[in-house]
């Protein structure tokens, strides 16, 4: 795995993190939803909860550049709030509540990727 190139890395957890979001009941809206401010990952919808959820997958090999919670600063969560609400603006359904997920991916240290999903970053 340490072949990969970073956009391959990137693409193969964002694959993971769809899969555990699935798993937990989420029906994906949307993958790599951009516009000129940027890029949304995953664009998830709890049915249940009628909640919107954004999610940016972070895919790592190793822990150099910290975790999860070190990989989303204050500065990225805002940006992901200014994305969201530009998504928001240009859909016709309303949902209850918002929130902005992080998925974290190890990949390398075990057989199967290591995941890591922090709820309500922001």
């Amino acid at each position: 795995m340490t072949s990969w190139s970073r956009a391959e890395l990137g693409a193969f957890g964002e694959q993971v993190a769809v899969e555990h979001l699935q798993s937990l009941g989420l029906r994906v809206l949307a993958r790599n939803w951009r516009c000129r401010y940027g890029e949304l990952d995953v664009i998830a919808v709890d049915d249940a909860a009628r909640c919107v959820v954004f999610v940016e997958v972070k895919t790592r090999t190793s822990d150099r550049f910290g975790g999860v919670a070190e990989a989303v600063p204050p500065a990225k969560v805002r940006r992901l709030r200014r994305l969201a609400g530009l998504w928001l603006a240009d859909q016709d359904h309303r949902w209850s509540t918002v929130r902005i997920d992080v998925v974290g991916v190890r990949i390398g240290r075990r057989r199967r990727p290591e995941i890591t999903h922090l709820q309500g970053v922001g």
